[in-house]
Protein backbone atom coordinates (compact mmCIF):
# COMPACT_ATOMS: atom_id res chain seq x y z
CA UNK A 1 0.00 0.00 0.00
CA UNK A 2 1.17 3.73 -1.03
CA UNK A 3 -0.04 6.82 0.17
CA UNK A 4 -0.16 10.24 -1.40
CA UNK A 5 -2.30 13.38 -1.29
CA UNK A 6 -2.90 17.11 -1.88
CA UNK A 7 -1.41 19.59 -0.03
CA UNK A 8 -3.37 23.30 0.03
CA UNK A 9 -5.33 24.93 2.23
CA UNK A 10 -9.35 25.78 2.17
CA UNK A 11 -9.03 22.18 -0.65
CA UNK A 12 -12.36 20.60 -0.09
CA UNK A 13 -13.23 21.61 -3.47
CA UNK A 14 -10.97 19.75 -5.23
CA UNK A 15 -10.91 16.71 -7.19
CA UNK A 16 -7.24 15.43 -7.13
CA UNK A 17 -8.91 13.35 -4.58
CA UNK A 18 -11.56 11.55 -6.32
CA UNK A 19 -9.31 11.43 -9.49
CA UNK A 20 -7.07 9.20 -7.66
CA UNK A 21 -9.08 7.28 -5.40
CA UNK A 22 -11.21 6.30 -8.53
CA UNK A 23 -7.89 5.56 -10.60
CA UNK A 24 -7.05 3.22 -8.04
CA UNK A 25 -10.37 1.42 -7.60
CA UNK A 26 -9.85 0.88 -11.07
CA UNK A 27 -6.99 -0.60 -11.28
CA UNK A 28 -7.34 -2.48 -8.31
CA UNK A 29 -4.86 -0.55 -6.09
CA UNK A 30 -4.70 -0.65 -2.51
CA UNK A 31 -3.18 3.15 -2.57
CA UNK A 32 -5.16 5.97 -0.90
CA UNK A 33 -4.92 9.57 -2.09
CA UNK A 34 -6.00 12.15 1.04
CA UNK A 35 -6.33 15.71 1.17
CA UNK A 36 -3.43 17.08 3.59
CA UNK A 37 -5.29 20.70 4.43
CA UNK A 38 -3.05 23.01 6.82
CA UNK A 39 -3.44 26.71 7.11
CA UNK A 40 0.44 27.63 6.65
CA UNK A 41 3.79 25.45 5.62
CA UNK A 42 5.01 25.62 9.64
CA UNK A 43 2.19 22.75 10.15
CA UNK A 44 3.84 20.39 6.71
CA UNK A 45 6.50 18.53 8.45
CA UNK A 46 4.24 18.11 12.02
CA UNK A 47 1.30 16.88 9.56
CA UNK A 48 3.91 14.20 7.82
CA UNK A 49 5.23 13.03 11.33
CA UNK A 50 1.66 12.35 12.53
CA UNK A 51 0.04 11.19 9.50
CA UNK A 52 2.89 8.32 8.21
CA UNK A 53 5.17 8.05 5.33
CA UNK A 54 3.54 9.41 1.87
CA UNK A 55 5.16 8.62 -1.44
CA UNK A 56 4.40 11.51 -3.18
CA UNK A 57 1.82 14.51 -3.14
CA UNK A 58 0.20 17.35 -4.92
CA UNK A 59 0.66 21.15 -4.14
CA UNK A 60 -1.93 23.86 -4.94
CA UNK A 61 -3.15 27.45 -3.84
CA UNK A 62 -1.63 29.04 -2.36
CA UNK A 63 1.77 26.64 -1.98
CA UNK A 64 3.49 26.10 -5.19
CA UNK A 65 5.86 28.98 -4.92
CA UNK A 66 6.15 29.03 -0.70
CA UNK A 67 6.93 25.17 -1.17
CA UNK A 68 10.54 25.06 -2.89
CA UNK A 69 12.39 26.28 0.36
CA UNK A 70 11.25 23.22 2.06
CA UNK A 71 12.10 20.91 -0.95
CA UNK A 72 15.70 19.12 -0.81
CA UNK A 73 15.94 19.00 -4.62
CA UNK A 74 14.00 21.13 -7.20
CA UNK A 75 13.64 19.34 -11.48
CA UNK A 76 15.14 21.73 -13.81
CA UNK A 77 12.61 22.35 -15.07
CA UNK A 78 10.07 23.60 -11.88
CA UNK A 79 13.08 25.77 -10.97
CA UNK A 80 12.87 27.38 -14.34
CA UNK A 81 9.06 27.68 -13.36
CA UNK A 82 9.15 29.42 -10.26
CA UNK A 83 6.81 26.90 -9.19
CA UNK A 84 6.25 23.24 -7.68
CA UNK A 85 3.05 21.38 -7.53
CA UNK A 86 4.08 17.95 -7.54
CA UNK A 87 6.41 16.05 -5.19
CA UNK A 88 7.95 12.92 -4.78
CA UNK A 89 9.32 11.58 -1.42
CA UNK A 90 12.19 8.77 -1.74
CA UNK A 91 12.68 6.00 0.73
CA UNK A 92 15.23 8.21 3.13
CA UNK A 93 12.35 11.08 3.45
CA UNK A 94 13.96 13.64 0.93
CA UNK A 95 11.75 15.63 -1.58
CA UNK A 96 12.23 16.54 -4.79
CA UNK A 97 9.63 19.25 -6.53
CA UNK A 98 8.56 19.13 -10.18
CA UNK A 99 5.55 21.10 -12.13
CA UNK A 100 3.54 19.09 -14.11
CA UNK A 101 0.67 22.08 -14.67
CA UNK A 102 2.66 23.17 -17.50
CA UNK A 103 2.34 19.66 -19.40
CA UNK A 104 -1.41 19.35 -18.22
CA UNK A 105 -1.72 22.93 -19.45
CA UNK A 106 0.11 22.31 -22.91
CA UNK A 107 -1.72 18.97 -23.37
CA UNK A 108 -5.25 20.87 -22.78
CA UNK A 109 -4.56 23.39 -25.07
CA UNK A 110 -3.37 20.92 -28.04
CA UNK A 111 -6.76 20.81 -29.65
CA UNK A 112 -6.88 24.54 -29.81
CA UNK A 113 -3.52 25.91 -30.99
CA UNK A 114 -4.56 25.50 -35.09
CA UNK A 115 -6.89 28.67 -34.60
CA UNK A 116 -5.17 30.69 -32.59
CA UNK A 117 -3.26 33.45 -33.16
CA UNK A 118 -1.00 33.16 -30.63
CA UNK A 119 -2.06 36.39 -28.36
CA UNK A 120 -2.13 35.81 -24.92
CA UNK A 121 -3.61 37.60 -21.27
CA UNK A 122 -2.71 35.90 -18.51
CA UNK A 123 -4.99 36.89 -15.35
CA UNK A 124 -3.30 36.07 -11.72
CA UNK A 125 0.49 36.03 -10.87
CA UNK A 126 0.78 33.12 -8.48
CA UNK A 127 2.33 29.81 -8.95
CA UNK A 128 -0.31 28.52 -11.43
CA UNK A 129 -0.08 31.03 -13.87
CA UNK A 130 4.32 30.90 -14.09
CA UNK A 131 3.01 27.61 -15.86
CA UNK A 132 0.98 29.03 -17.79
CA UNK A 133 3.21 31.91 -19.13
CA UNK A 134 6.02 29.21 -19.83
CA UNK A 135 3.89 26.98 -21.85
CA UNK A 136 2.06 29.99 -23.75
CA UNK A 137 6.22 31.35 -24.27
CA UNK A 138 7.69 27.95 -24.95
CA UNK A 139 4.76 27.50 -28.18
CA UNK A 140 5.46 31.02 -29.21
CA UNK A 141 2.50 33.12 -27.62
CA UNK A 142 3.03 36.94 -26.91
CA UNK A 143 1.86 36.88 -23.54
CA UNK A 144 0.93 39.65 -21.13
CA UNK A 145 0.37 39.01 -17.80
CA UNK A 146 -2.23 40.97 -15.43
CA UNK A 147 -2.09 42.11 -11.70
CA UNK A 148 -4.04 43.71 -9.04
CA UNK A 149 -0.84 45.48 -8.01
CA UNK A 150 1.71 47.25 -11.01
CA UNK A 151 4.41 44.56 -12.57
CA UNK A 152 7.17 44.83 -14.69
CA UNK A 153 6.09 44.76 -18.52
CA UNK A 154 2.64 43.28 -17.33
CA UNK A 155 -1.00 45.17 -16.45
CA UNK A 156 -3.07 45.85 -14.40
CA UNK A 157 -7.03 45.19 -14.44
CA UNK A 158 -7.61 48.98 -14.40
CA UNK A 159 -5.42 48.84 -18.27
CA UNK A 160 -7.46 46.19 -19.81
CA UNK A 161 -9.63 48.48 -22.72
CA UNK A 162 -11.62 47.33 -25.60
CA UNK A 163 -7.98 47.87 -27.40
CA UNK A 164 -5.78 45.98 -25.25
CA UNK A 165 -8.90 43.12 -25.51
CA UNK A 166 -8.95 43.24 -29.42
CA UNK A 167 -4.85 42.52 -29.19
CA UNK A 168 -4.69 39.09 -27.02
CA UNK A 169 -7.38 36.45 -27.95
CA UNK A 170 -6.87 33.89 -25.59
CA UNK A 171 -7.66 34.95 -21.89
CA UNK A 172 -6.47 32.81 -19.20
CA UNK A 173 -7.69 33.14 -15.72
CA UNK A 174 -5.16 32.00 -13.20
CA UNK A 175 -6.78 33.37 -10.32
CA UNK A 176 -9.26 31.68 -7.74
CA UNK A 177 -12.13 33.64 -8.42
CA UNK A 178 -15.66 31.74 -9.32
CA UNK A 179 -13.41 28.74 -7.37
CA UNK A 180 -16.43 26.74 -5.39
CA UNK A 181 -17.91 28.06 -2.70
CA UNK A 182 -17.78 31.85 -4.33
CA UNK A 183 -19.19 30.64 -7.37
CA UNK A 184 -20.10 34.47 -8.07
CA UNK A 185 -16.90 35.47 -8.35
CA UNK A 186 -15.21 36.71 -11.22
CA UNK A 187 -11.95 38.51 -12.60
CA UNK A 188 -12.50 42.63 -12.98
CA UNK A 189 -12.58 42.94 -16.97
CA UNK A 190 -14.39 44.77 -20.14
CA UNK A 191 -16.52 41.72 -20.88
CA UNK A 192 -18.31 44.01 -22.96
CA UNK A 193 -15.33 44.09 -25.25
CA UNK A 194 -15.24 40.12 -25.18
CA UNK A 195 -16.44 38.77 -28.99
CA UNK A 196 -16.66 35.61 -31.06
CA UNK A 197 -12.76 36.16 -32.05
CA UNK A 198 -11.99 35.34 -28.06
CA UNK A 199 -11.13 32.19 -25.97
CA UNK A 200 -11.86 32.23 -22.30
CA UNK A 201 -9.70 29.46 -20.23
CA UNK A 202 -10.35 29.29 -17.20
CA UNK A 203 -7.72 26.96 -14.77
CA UNK A 204 -10.95 26.59 -12.44
CA UNK A 205 -12.73 22.79 -12.65
CA UNK A 206 -15.11 23.15 -9.81
CA UNK A 207 -17.61 24.56 -10.88
CA UNK A 208 -17.55 23.32 -14.60
CA UNK A 209 -18.99 26.92 -15.62
CA UNK A 210 -17.39 29.54 -13.97
CA UNK A 211 -18.91 33.13 -14.54
CA UNK A 212 -16.13 34.23 -16.25
CA UNK A 213 -16.86 31.33 -18.54
CA UNK A 214 -20.34 32.29 -18.38
CA UNK A 215 -19.57 35.77 -19.09
CA UNK A 216 -17.66 34.91 -22.15
CA UNK A 217 -20.14 32.45 -23.76
CA UNK A 218 -22.55 35.44 -23.21
CA UNK A 219 -20.17 37.16 -26.17
CA UNK A 220 -19.96 33.66 -28.37
CA UNK A 221 -16.07 33.48 -27.06
CA UNK A 222 -14.73 30.00 -27.35
CA UNK A 223 -14.85 28.83 -23.79
CA UNK A 224 -13.03 25.88 -21.81
CA UNK A 225 -12.19 24.86 -18.01
CA UNK A 226 -9.04 23.41 -16.05
CA UNK A 227 -10.96 19.58 -16.10
CA UNK A 228 -8.68 18.19 -18.59
CA UNK A 229 -5.40 19.95 -17.50
CA UNK A 230 -6.09 18.70 -13.92
CA UNK A 231 -6.18 15.42 -15.66
CA UNK A 232 -3.36 15.27 -17.86
CA UNK A 233 -1.31 16.82 -14.83
CA UNK A 234 -2.56 14.02 -12.40
CA UNK A 235 -1.62 11.52 -14.79
CA UNK A 236 1.91 12.65 -15.18
CA UNK A 237 2.66 13.39 -11.50
CA UNK A 238 1.53 9.48 -11.16
CA UNK A 239 4.19 8.78 -14.23
CA UNK A 240 6.66 10.30 -11.41
CA UNK A 241 5.30 9.06 -8.51
CA UNK A 242 5.93 5.33 -9.69
CA UNK A 243 9.15 5.40 -11.72
CA UNK A 244 12.32 3.86 -10.48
Amino acid sequence: MARYGLLGRDIDYSFSKEFFTQKFEREGLNHTYENIDIPSLDGLKIWLTDHGPLKGFNVTIPYKEAIIPFLDSIDPQAKAIGAVNTIKINKNGRMTGYNTDHFGFAKSLEDCIPWLDKTALVLGTGGASKAIIYVLKTLGFTVCQVSRSPIENGLTYGDISRSVLEQHQLIVNCTPLGTYPDLLKFPSIPYQYITSHHMLYDLIYNPVKTEFLKLGQASNARIKNGQKMLEHQALKSWSIWTRP
